[in-house]
């Protein structure tokens, strides 16, 4: 952006703005610490801080793009479409440039240097001419064309880029640079596109606990919410019963940033130990506590809280055993000090009570947070219990010189103890029979059971499935066959591999033979069965038989009239002693000789009623017309079966000579003939 540059360098010489830049790392002005923004609510910056920032990481323009000067927000997309929004400065001479980055899975800070993240940038420049240059209102709006904008002509110069379509569950930065540093500020508005940036879940308290002391409460929050939206008083609160008042509040994380998910509350007094509950209504500045959408948590909304007697935390639970586990997750009432658990886990001992896989501990970690405290202890084993058991977990002092200690600096007291079970693991291993059948064949699966397994689930080619522990499946169709089974003990699952099973007894006649066999000829017989064929009974309708797979040709006596329809048969069989027949039909004519006759007459007495080609039992690609004697096409076919009845346009056709044409290819040679000649109509 040398353009731009330039222009400070002149306004610094000129005196006309010569403070000096410094680095941006206000709350806003980093990727890391962006400003949250929603969809229901226009956003007013006030001002821009002049500061110095890196270049984006982008492809798009020859000249880099500058965080300099540049506020960031943040925003998660809930419904995929477009998205519109606009950057109005306050002053009609504000200059405005932009990026939208797409930060879905990313450290925000990689905008720096993943130039993929950027999808849109406008560097809209109003020329090389002296400042100030306006640039307002900016954005995405319907009717723009283009997701990239570089500064100067070149670039495409325009104020708006068109609606990025922007994806449900992406995370998104804009960033948003006045180069004239207005004092007035801008706002930012998401409008006219279908993409929807608001939160659809309503802001809520979602649980409460008690310091140690009784003088304070952290509240955890359904969501982040606005930081700016809690008093400093924590006028929003009351304790009930009223033996205590709220005197301040601060959110977690608002130091630094714009919106928080927990908060504490400080108590004027202690609270005794019992149950309570925290109340909410509007604070001194008329609301309760707001999301980034300007949502209020409703009035009046309240959460449970106890306050527990200033005893030691016992050995409270573990959390539910998976299958083989390594680990152990106890989890207490209260918070435990990290510092207090020995990374060697010589806090705790696992004895084996009944089993066969003794373990022993051998190391401990807490989940810590930024306070050094965490509600849960991780006790690593030293190998993964692979059988049922019972076993027991004790505490002991371990080599840091104690148990563990809770937030409130209690120690719970060696020897206690929980105790939790173990699974066996399990094997979907399975075993199967094959009965063979001709008709249909059976398999009968078997799964042994073993490890208490309660739960099966097999699947047979993708196409059926089965709960039992041994089904028996019937297959009629025959041929490669796949089989997968999953169980599970309520615990520990395993799934076989995918079994293949070749039913080989498929058994299917087929063949082909000589369609039309004319005078003097053969037909040919070829064997297309299917299977593991071990006899062949031919019956070729000539009462001649054969055994073999390749029979010799067989010869057909012609008829004397009519063609006859001859019907050879094939039965097969197999080596499971399984039979299957085929039939084919062979035509037998009494010539083959193609011929149209030269009278003919159609008056219905079963005597030379039609003309057609006779005969043509080895032509294809047949055309057969007949004309008039004034050229009239009156008839045509491409299937010689088909004749002419002497009709002309539904009425009987004059007598007299007729031309006709025949056009085919001969089936044996390959050679296309034509005949011409001519018939007389006879009535």
């Amino acid at each position: 952006m040398i353009k731009k540059i330039l222009t400070l360098f002149v306004f610094c010489f000129s005196g006309l703005y010569c403070s000096y830049a410094q680095p941006c790392s206000l709350p806003g002005m980093t990727p890391d610490n962006a400003v949250p923004v929603c969809g229901t609510s226009v956003f007013h910056q006030s001002q821009v801080t002049n500061c110095t920032g890196p270049n984006v990481a982008q492809t798009g323009c020859p000249i880099g793009v500058t965080s300099s000067s540049s506020f960031w927000y943040k925003f998660t997309c809930y419904q995929t479409g477009s998205l519109g929004f606009l950057i109005s400065g306050i002053s009609s001479t504000d200059d405005y440039d932009w990026a939208l980055f797409d930060i879905t899975g990313r450290n925000p800070n990689e905008v720096f240097s993943n130039p993929a993240l950027a999808i849109s940038i406008n560097l809209y420049g109003a020329g090389s001419g002296p400042a100030p240059f306006p640039e307002s209102p900016t954005g995405c709006r319907a009717g723009a064309t283009g997701n990239i904008h570089c500064e100067g002509s070149a670039g495409g110069d325009s104020p708006c880029n068109a609606m990025h379509t922007i994806t449900r569950g992406h995370d998104y930065l804009l960033m948003v640079t006045n180069w004239t540093r207005s004092t007035t500020g801008y706002d930012l508005s998401f409008t006219g596109g279908t993409a929807n940036i608001t939160d659809p879940k309503e802001p809520h308290m979602e649980s409460a606990r008690a310091a140690c002391d009784g003088t304070q409460a952290t509240i955890k929050l359904n969501k982040r919410m606005k930081c700016i939206s809690l008093t400093a008083t924590g006028s929003e609160f009351t304790i009930t019963p009223a033996l205590a008042n709220v005197i301040s509040a601060t959110g977690f994380g608002c130091n630094d940033g714009f919106d928080m998910d927990s908060l504490i509350l400080t108590l004027d007094a202690p609270l005794p130990p019992g149950n309570y509950t925290i109340n909410i209504r509007n604070g001194t500045d008329a609301n309760t506590v707001r999301d980034n959408c300007d949502r209020d948590i409703p009035v009046g909304e309240s959460i449970p809280m106890i306050v527990y007697p200033l005893i030691p935390t016992p050995m409270d639970s573990i959390s539910k055993l998976g299958c083989a586990p390594d680990e152990l997750q106890l989890v207490f009432r209260k918070n435990i000090r990290c510092n207090s658990i020995a990374a060697d886990g010589s806090d705790f001992i696992v004895t084996m009570i009944s089993g066969s896989s003794p373990v022993s501990v051998v190391s401990a970690t807490g989940n810590c947070n930024a306070d050094g405290l965490s509600p849960i202890i991780k006790v690593k084993l030293s190998a993964p219990v692979q059988t049922r058991g019972t076993y027991q977990i004790r505490l002991v002092t371990g080599s840091d010189g104690n148990t563990i200690i809770d937030e409130c600096g209690q120690e719970t007291p060696a020897g206690a103890t929980l105790v939790f079970n173990t699974k066996d693991t399990v094997n979907a291993d399975f075993s199967y029979q094959v009965r063979i059948g001709c008709e249909r064949d059976t398999i009968h699966y078997v799964h042994d059971g073993r490890n208490e397994v309660n739960y099966w689930r097999w699947n047979f080619d993708n196409l059926r499935t089965s709960s039992l522990q041994s089904p028996t499946i019937f297959y009629a169709t025959f041929g490669q066959k796949q089989t997968q089974l999953i169980v599970s003990n309520g615990v520990c699952r395993d799934t076989s591999d995918i079994i293949p099973i070749f039913l080989d007894n498929e058994l299917k006649a087929a063949f082909e033979a000589t369609a039309v066999v004319c005078p003097n000829e053969f037909a040919v017989f070829t064997d297309n069965s299917i299977g593991n064929i071990v006899a062949w009974r031919w019956d070729f309708g000539n009462c001649i038989t054969s055994t073999l797979p390749t029979p010799a040709p067989q010869s057909y006596i012609p008829p004397t009239g009519a063609p006859v329809n001859v019907f050879p048969r094939l039965v097969i069989q197999n080596n499971y002693g399984c039979f299957d027949t085929a039939v084919q039909k062979i035509v037998v004519p009494n010539s083959c000789y193609i011929a149209v006759p030269n009278a003919f007459t159609p008056n219905k007495d079963g005597l030379n009623d039609f003309l057609y080609p006779l005969n043509a039992w080895k032509a294809t690609d047949l055309l057969f017309r007949v004309y008039n004697r004034v050229g009239q096409l009156v008839f045509e076919t491409r299937d010689w079966t088909k004749k002419w009845d002497g009709r002309f346009k539904g009425q009987g056709a004059d007598p007299g000579t007729y031309v006709w044409i025949l056009v085919y290819t001969d089936i044996e040679t390959g050679k296309k003939r034509q005949l011409k000649g001519s018939s007389i109509l006879i009535r």
